[in-house]
């Protein structure tokens, strides 16, 4: 079939993980072309190979794999619908088994459990959460509590429901379809994370790009 007045739609993602020394065309996003023979060899188009001694970290223009489609095929027409620069990393899964992982994710959980207990601690200290409580019992009973009262018990009840509540999750059950907060901000991060490195690789000349 001639390669005529035909277009390939590229949608290209941030970040791309893979686990090959190779990075093909294929592996940077999706992509669909009216021609099923000229999508299948635009898939195959090699882009980068991960030297051992080079960090397992590439940035890659969208020109740079334009460049590549067009040297194969020049009358084809690539249309990007995605990223303009593409962070591939070359990731060892094996690296993240095993006891030692196991280890480290305890070590954070514990971490996470009596920081989050010690600041709450400490925020209720720094506000006099117990003057607060005894005014407010003898404001409203006319006489001074002997202990703990309802006060303190609706208030540990209503935090624990807060907290479960505001991370929509119970153990390992999500409460609704919506995204935790955690979740939400643990993309901002891993957005600013990436768009932070790409620029990195462009001041420094480090992304693969047309000349």
């Amino acid at each position: 079939m001639s390669t005529n007045n035909v277009t390939l739609y590229l949608k290209a993602e941030q970040n791309v993980e893979l686990q090959s020394e190779d990075v093909y065309v294929k592996d940077i996003g999706k992509m669909t072309c009216s021609d099923k023979h000229i999508l299948a060899k635009v898939k195959t188009i090699k882009l980068h190979h991960f030297k051992e001694e080079e960090p397992k970290r590439q940035v890659i223009s969208i020109l740079k794999v334009i460049a590549e489609i067009e040297k194969t095929f020049p009358n084809v027409t690539v249309e990007n619908l995605g990223e303009i620069d593409v962070l591939v990393e070359k990731i060892n899964v094996d690296k993240h088994k095993g006891p030692v992982q196991m280890i480290k994710i305890v070590f954070v959980s514990l971490i996470s459990f009596f920081g989050t207990a010690f600041t709450i601690m400490a925020f209720h200290n720094d506000i006099g959460i117990n003057e607060v409580f005894t005014k407010v019992y003898e404001m409203v009973m006319g006489q001074s509590s002997d202990g703990y009262s309802i006060l303190e018990l609706s208030y540990s009840i209503g935090l624990a429901v807060g907290i479960i509540t505001f991370f929509n999750h119970i153990g390992g059950r999500r409460i609704t379809k919506d995204p935790t907060p955690i979740e939400v901000e643990m993309r901002v991060y891993e957005t600013d994370v990436n768009k932070a490195l790409i620029e990195t690789a462009d001041r420094e000349g480090k992304m693969l790009d047309v000349h």
